[in-house]
């Protein structure tokens, strides 16, 4: 796989190979499973000045709360948390537990003299995995997203993050297979930062149907999807068509425990964030590239039954890499030049980064198996040495 790379400096992940490699950047999840339930909440939480952020939507159902706010025509610069949850639109109120645990700090966009006259800035956009625990009202509210924020708040900067079967990603399903959280990051030549979380749950598929191998898969930095135990390139062939039909037994097994006729949706969540100081249209650009992320690694994507959202983060820590002006300004200048090459750098990586965190999400799923489903793991299907256990 790295062979397929072009001639350079090999490339290299951050110290976690996760978001949390974005310094400042700190991510927490909350999740309920059992009785019904099977869903949950992932808050990113920003460093207390603070981040620019913007956001692209693609998919044809999304459910999103403050994401206008992130238009760089309008007034709010700095956003102060995303949050990304299950529960389809209900889900959406997590993000109030979320606010309110920021208003108590006094974190927020200012509007008057008082430490306290502030409202925070919290987008947030959901992920559909009603009833898969088996109860169709268990859904994240305001409680989950207090959780999710205080694990956030809590954690170690830089700290490991949990994939998998975690937060957003606790009832995600991908093609029929489990989804989960996934992340992943990349360390520039230039020293910035570029790295994605992704709440993994699609109408498309994560596999090569004529393979079985992930079609992020060719994404690999390192040997970091071979460490987990992936299958480098390509499963067996007789490997491939027993987890075929396991799979194929799985979704029928899961259309009979469906006691009402539900239309599946889904959607797919990403972050992508940077430390170098990107413009709010710049970080515009990032999100709406980094969705080619999404569509090299699922297939289909965008559908009208995804809500798929992409939201990208600065945290403006470096500066663009680029040279001394040359005397010249304007779009002619050596500056403006550079900065364009490193912006482009930029815009790569968080597609590349997007498409990594998506396999690590398939990698570190483990098989649920509960009243509302049953949702085989790619590693279980596939014998891969990272095996998880049953959720349920």
């Amino acid at each position: 796989m790295s062979g397929m790379r072009t001639p350079g400096p090999a490339p290299r992940t951050g110290p976690r190979n996760a978001l949390t490699d974005v310094a400042g950047i700190r991510v927490g999840h909350s999740a309920r499973t059992g009785g019904g339930w099977l869903t949950g909440v992932t808050a990113v939480l920003a460093p207390e000045d603070g981040m620019a952020a913007a956001v692209d939507v693609r998919g044809g159902g999304p459910g999103t709360r403050e994401t206008d706010a992130l238009d760089p025509r309008n007034l709010v610069a700095r956003i102060d948390a995303v949050v990304l949850t299950g529960g389809s639109a209900f889900g959406l109120d997590a993000a109030s537990g979320v606010a309110a645990w920021l208003e108590e700090r006094g974190r927020g966009f200012r509007v008057g003299a008082g430490p306290a006259q502030v409202v925070p800035v919290v987008p947030a956009a959901a992920l559909f995995d009603l009833g898969r625990g088996g109860l169709w009202t268990a859904r994240p509210g305001a409680e989950l997203g207090r959780e999710a924020v205080e694990e956030a708040f809590g954690s170690e900067e830089g700290g490991a993050v949990l994939q998998g079967c975690a937060g957003a990603g606790t009832g995600a399903v991908a093609g029929g297979m489990k989804g989960g959280i996934g992340t992943a990051s990349i360390v520039l030549p230039s020293g910035t930062t570029v790295a994605a979380l992704v709440a993994v749950n699609a109408s498309g598929s994560l596999v090569d149907p004529s393979t079985g191998a992930l079609y992020g898969a060719w994404t690999e930095v390192g040997d970091e999807f071979r460490a987990r135990g992936m299958h480098a390139p390509f499963p067996d062939a007789a490997v491939h068509a027993g987890a075929t039909e396991r799979l194929a037994s799985a979704r029928e097994e899961s259309r009979r425990r469906q006691t009402d006729d539900v239309r599946q949706l889904n959607t797919t969540l990403a972050v992508v964030a940077t430390d170098a100081a990107l413009t709010r249209p710049q970080a515009q650009k990032l999100a709406g590239t980094a969705h080619d992320g999404l569509a090299r690694a699922i297939r289909p994507v965008h559908l009208l039954t995804d809500g798929d959202t992409v939201f990208a983060l600065s945290t403006g820590r470096l500066p663009l890499s680029g040279g001394e002006a040359d005397g010249t300004e304007g779009r002619t200048g050596w500056r403006a030049h550079t900065e364009v090459a490193a912006v482009n750098e930029i815009l790569a990586a968080g597609a590349d980064v997007v498409s990594r965190a998506v396999v690590h999400a398939a990698l570190a799923a483990r098989t649920t198996d509960t009243p509302g489903g049953l949702f085989p793991s790619y590693p279980d299907l596939y014998g891969t040495t990272e095996k998880g256990t049953s959720l349920g």
